[in-house]
């Protein structure tokens, strides 16, 4: 029997990923109004250019979408636009209303549009309708009913298709342009000519929807009717293709980027079909739309897909792993517990329980489940439902109630006991017993009150229940299983708190969630401790209130500040990601938050309507991110004024972009407050996308990320700056960053040309009061010099007289002291003639005594003294003092003299000095301390250095000197 179960269930898995390419549920969308847009209610074409913008041909213009705003542009008359192009180079080419040509941004990054209308042929230049545009190869083609529009990249018109019969419909496929001639059928465009296609003449009065192009090279052709065709080698036969059966009134078929295509409608919405034909996904007004006509598709760059309505637009966000299932789906109330058994959803929410067939996507209701579902388990390959009514067994699509006790939170199955179900209720525990393939209420369990709507056992047999306003309970059941002996657990047993705490099982252990993280129990010491295996992802003060695992190892949680997933590493480690469920947050059920285990990387969230699935896919690569740019800047002084419009990046980079310089935005110092408006091109994201800023100049650097999308800076100082942009989507991507370059000038009182303005003035008061205490100065003057000009009249004659007798005075005491340094001179002459005469007397008695002495210790002794001598007598400052007195009597005669000739030694200057005095030969040898002969020889040395001729007397010139 075992045996049997395992096979089936095998298969069962095996069918589910058969099928699992169907997803449930509807994607996450968004709808536009005509009053969002601001704009008409027709939308004929929806393109993306290559920053992520998304344009519109309106029957008001061309609507332009950035992520968040929406802008239009009209053409000149005002007329509807029907089709559009985007070019790589920023140009948006439209059709339009009796116009065509395109739209190019201008210097401020407005669009301006240019014309070619000028350039049709006269008979066509007040044409009506052009109704598509399209670029084959370097060639922009335009097509009305009455012909076709050949220019090349220039502008110059190659060339016009004519028709004797009108034009009706026009499709590209593959790069090559079909039409229809109401006169011939099906035509190609080759080599810029009309080509018939063969056994096409069907399509004369047939109008064609939609040509698909096939692996083969085969054309799929799809008409209005919803009739199918297939073209290849030049003929025509029927497409059977049994789903389309349903179509009414098809107006366009679209390719989509993974080989299904999607068909649009005039009555009964959107219908998306595999390559074979295969119906995979229908939405309308009933189910997931909000206008049932469909005029227009496309695809974006992130698998997105954007319809054009009769009156709106809507964004299907097929991007994302998560789709809706609620009341679009047929699933009606607040969503509570999921599980899937075999091939089938069970969805619980507080209205009643439904089953979805995952093969077909019908819903049945499970009879008997009104009222509120907390959770569902399965035991014993058996779905019980735990339930505000008591306990329920679900069998055949019908719940059925299991008497004996209502308000049940969820089962328990007994490890000791496999046919016993513990089951957790409002005011404690109670058993359930099956047997005999049907289950039956024993009792109540007594000695435990408290409302148990958690509760798990683990290896040792224990039973732990967590209560959101006490705490943990270790719960223990007696033997003959009437009652329980329990254990509470708080603040004291090492939680941080008594409130919010929870108990999950991850890993094969229980973990406790607190509001300051994730515990583990330690039977050892009988305390609770930090987990440290899943709590260095969160933050310290992160309160998970949802955590299951999934087969793989991955953990998914809900906390009170993020939804996300643990996915599990080879090596044993989490790579967490959260940033991606930021777009299902505000979705989710706010009483009992919930996420429900399908299978392997599949899981279901409790939402406020309904359910949100996940899936994650494997080797799905992401989209690629979109840029970031500045959206607008505003000058904000006095009042908001609009300086420049960046959605064209291309623009923004080349103006202000990192390559400027410095050349960007110059302001004057008083308006000197400005404002970023800034978005990323990512449809829908407003709640998800996240921006963080750098104004260098004034930061030091990027700030925190966060939703805000504007940015203002006041009263900023002159000087240069550069605001940095960075985003950060869903997917943790970051955009490459964006700058702008601008410059706050100084006020008038700190400029340069002031600066020079306050020096000059600077100058001109200095001179200024100059001149006046000059003035001052002088009147003051000329009174003192007025009044001593009188005094010094009267006592000129006094001082005339008494100037003689000065005169007489000072030559008398001149020659007073002239005497008296004549006397000090003459007697220092002479003590140097009697110290010198003295010393070299007492020398020649010492030498002589020295060689008439025959002692050599004597002679020795001797020797001593001469050299003493000798060595004072150098170290005399006789010389100096007779110098002083020399040069007083002489009018500094040693100063000049050696002033005059510096290369004299000092023996020649005393020799100088000498002769100067007028001594003899011999004198000057005593004072010398030399011989007669060597004053001659001294005399004669002292000539040499003078330079003085055989006729010059050296003494006469010395005296006049």
């Amino acid at each position: 029997m075992v045996k049997k179960k395992l096979i089936l269930s095998l298969l069962s898995f095996c069918f589910i990923l058969a099928i699992n390419g169907q997803d449930l549920g509807l994607p996450f969308s968004k709808y536009f109004s005509s009053k969002e847009y601001q704009g008409g209610i027709q939308n004929y074409a929806i393109s993306q250019n290559q920053n992520g913008l998304i344009y519109v041909a309106n029957n008001f213009g061309l609507l332009e979408y950035d992520g968040s705003n929406w802008d239009r542009y009209a053409i000149p008359n005002s007329t509807k636009i029907r089709d559009i192009f985007l070019e790589s180079n920023g140009r948006i080419y439209i059709a339009g209303q009796g116009q065509l040509g395109y739209f190019r941004p201008n210097e401020q990054g407005f669009l301006e549009f240019i014309s070619w209308l000028p350039k049709l042929p006269l008979n066509y230049q007040n044409i009506e309708e052009v109704w598509k545009v399209f670029k084959i190869y370097q060639n922009y083609i335009f097509c009305s009913f009455k012909a076709i529009f050949i220019f090349d990249q220039n502008g110059n018109l190659k060339n016009t298709i004519e028709t004797e019969a009108a034009l009706e419909s026009f499709h590209l496929s593959n790069n090559q342009l079909f039409f229809q001639d109401s006169g011939r059928g099906l035509m190609k465009l080759e080599q810029n000519e009309a080509v018939f296609l063969n056994e096409t003449a069907l399509f004369k009065n047939e109008l064609i929807a939609g040509i698909l192009e096939g692996a083969s090279g085969e054309l799929n052709i799809i008409t209005e009717k919803g009739e199918a065709y297939t073209w290849a080698q030049q003929k025509l036969k029927k497409w059977d293709v049994k789903d389309f059966q349903n179509l009414n009134k098809v107006n366009l078929v679209r390719r989509l980027k993974d080989g299904q295509f999607a068909v649009g409608t005039q009555y009964d919405g959107l219908f998306i079909f595999n390559e074979n034909g295969s119906l995979q996904l229908h939405l309308n007004q009933d189910k997931g739309l909000n206008n049932n006509t469909i005029i227009s598709l496309f695809e974006d760059r992130a698998g997105n897909l954007w319809i054009g309505h009769n009156n709106g637009i809507s964004l299907l966000e097929f991007s994302l792993p998560f789709r809706l299932i609620g009341p679009d789906s047929g699933i009606y109330g607040t969503g509570y517990t999921a599980k899937q058994i075999d091939g089938d959803l069970f969805l619980g929410t507080n209205i009643k329980v439904s089953r979805i067939s995952i093969s077909s996507k019908e819903i049945h209701a499970v009879e008997n489940s009104e009222g509120q579902s907390y959770s569902f388990n399965i035991i014993d390959n058996d779905l019980l439902l735990a339930h505000n009514e008591g306990a329920f067994f679900i069998q055949n699509d019908k719940a059925i109630q299991i008497n004996g006790i209502k308000g049940i939170w969820s089962f328990l199955p007994l490890i000791q006991k496999p046919n016993l179900v513990l089951a957790g209720t409002y005011n404690g525990l109670a058993i359930f017993e099956k047997k005999d393939g049907r289950y039956r209420f024993l009792r109540k369990l007594n000695g435990f009150e408290e409302s148990s709507r958690l509760i798990l056992q683990d290896d040792l047999g224990n039973i732990w229940m967590s209560h959101g306003y006490k705490g943990i309970y270790k719960l223990q059941l007696n033997e003959d299983l009437t009652g329980v002996t329990s254990r509470f657990y708080g603040n004291k047993d090492g939680l941080p708190t008594n409130l919010l705490n929870s108990v999950f099982k991850i890993g094969g252990r229980i973990v406790f969630t607190t509001e300051y993280g994730l515990y583990v129990y330690n039977p050892e010491t009988d305390q609770f401790e930090k987990d440290f295996l899943i709590n260095p992802y969160f933050e310290k003060d992160f309160l998970i209130t949802s955590l299951v695992e999934d087969p793989v190892g991955n953990i998914f949680y809900i906390g009170d500040r993020e939804v996300g997933i643990l996915e599990k590493q080879n090596n044993g480690t989490y790579q967490k990601n959260n940033q991606l469920f930021n777009k299902i947050i505000p979705f989710l059920n706010d009483d009992l938050q919930n996420v429900s285990l399908l299978r392997s990387n599949e899981v279901i969230f409790a939402a406020n309507e309904g359910f949100i699935w996940y899936r994650r896919e494997r080797n799905k690569p992401l989209p690629p991110p979109y840029p970031v740019f500045i959206s607008a800047v505003y000058l904000t002084k006095p009042t908001d004024s609009l300086f420049f419009l960046g959605k064209n990046l291309d623009l923004m980079d080349q103006k202000f972009g990192a390559e400027s310089d410095g050349n960007g935005l110059v302001l004057p110092y008083h308006q000197g407050d400005i404002r970023f408006e800034y978005t990323n091109s990512i449809p829908n994201n407003e709640g998800t996308t996240q921006f963080r800023v750098w104004l260098e100049g004034l930061e030091e650097g990027f700030g925190e990320w966060t939703l805000k999308r504007d940015r203002a800076f006041t009263n900023l100082k002159e000087g240069k700056y550069t605001f940095h942009l960075q985003s950060k989507d869903i997917y943790e991507q970051v955009a490459e960053a964006k700058v702008f370059t601008f410059t706050v000038l100084p006020p008038w009182y700190r400029t340069k040309f002031s600066y020079l303005i306050y020096f000059m003035g600077l100058i001109l008061t200095f001179v200024i009061a100059f001149n006046r205490i000059d003035k001052r100065y002088q009147k003051k003057t000329k009174a003192i010099t007025a009044k001593q000009s009188k005094e010094l009249e009267q006592k000129a004659t006094d001082l005339e007289k008494s100037k003689k007798e000065v005169e007489k005075l000072r030559t008398e005491k001149l020659k007073a002291e002239l005497q008296v340094k004549d006397k000090e001179l003459a007697s220092a002459t002479m003590h140097l003639l009697n110290k010198n005469g003295f010393i070299d007397q007492t020398k020649n008695q010492l030498a002589a005594i020295i060689k008439k002495s025959k002692n050599q210790e004597v002679q020795n002794e001797l020797q001593k003294v001469i050299n003493s001598i000798n060595k004072n007598t150098e170290k005399d400052n006789d010389w100096e003092q007779f110098e002083i007195h020399f040069d007083q009597v002489h009018g500094d005669f040693m100063q000049r003299f050696k002033r005059e000739y510096g290369n004299l030694s000092p023996q020649e200057i005393k020799l100088s000095a000498y002769l100067r005095m007028n001594l003899s030969t011999k004198e000057m040898a005593y004072l010398m301390n030399i011989s007669t002969r060597g004053v001659e020889i001294s005399r004669y040395r002292l000539r040499k250095k003078l330079n003085l001729q055989r006729s010059e007397n050296l003494q006469e010139f010395i005296l006049k000197f």
